[in-house]
């Protein structure tokens, strides 16, 4: 589905993304790992067009991206849940998994309201608050739920762990089991490299702008020189 060709993206003259190839295929979850600044943000910033491509190609079912702006990338069907995750404060919950749906455009709708509210119940008993009161993990699920009201062809998903609680990231997690399990492709993000890869079918591991390692999640959490380099140091991070 998403494939992405010798992409480079650079901020004032240095280099964040060097050559970067990979690939997503349809219905399958792939995790992109590695250190802070490896440029795995800079990644999902360039798929759904926040930030310039200097050289390469993405290209979703074959339509070129590089040169699209991100509300037309949104609206083919790309949806990004950012790191941070950066919900509409002075909105209520409803209010904001309903903008989630201008992204719809002229594509079917596959998700609706009620499929988000099964996915994530907290939101269906805070629909009439304000975003900006819920905790942290709330307005992750919030945020995951926008994205998804738009009828995702590709879900991209930054750092969803990122601040959250032990309890909380635990249920962000079976959510995007459920929704692996329902067939959405989704490309991760995750510091949490063991989480990562457990909710994964596949993996990158990035490191200073260039892929490094790749290939099967169950596979990379076994091999020696994986854990010796990064693992390790990314378990807990």
């Amino acid at each position: 589905m998403l494939e992405i060709d010798r992409l480079e993206v650079r901020y004032s003259g240095i280099e964040a993304l060097r050559g970067v190839s990979m690939t997503v295929n349809s219905g399958e979850v792939v995790a992109m790992i590695g250190p802070n600044g490896a440029g795995k943000s800079t990644l999902l910033n360039a798929i759904s067009g926040i930030v310039p491509a200097h050289a390469g190609h993405i290209r979703l079912d074959g339509r070129e991206l590089t040169v699209l702006p991100a509300w037309t990338v949104s609206a083919m069907g790309v949806l990004h849940v950012p790191e941070g995750r950066q919900v509409f404060a002075d909105l209520t919950v409803l209010e904001n998994l309903q903008l989630g749906e201008t992204c719809l455009k002229s594509r079917p709708r596959r998700t609706t309201l009620t499929d988000v509210y099964d996915l994530f119940p907290i939101l269906r008993e805070r629909q009439a608050q304000l975003a900006g009161s819920l905790s942290g993990g709330q307005q992750q699920m919030l945020a995951i739920g926008r994205a998804l009201m738009g009828s995702p062809e590709i879900l991209l998903l930054d750092e969803p762990s990122l601040g959250l609680a032990p309890v909380i990231i635990a249920q962000v997690f079976d959510a995007l089991r459920a929704l692996r399990a329902s067939g959405l492709t989704i490309l991760l993000i995750e510091q949490n490299a063991h989480l990562a890869l457990q909710a994964s079918d596949r993996a990158y591991i990035i490191d200073q702008g260039r892929i490094v390692h790749s290939g099967a999640s169950a596979d990379l959490a076994q091999d020696d020189s994986v854990i010796a380099h990064y693992l390790g140091d990314l378990a807990g991070a």
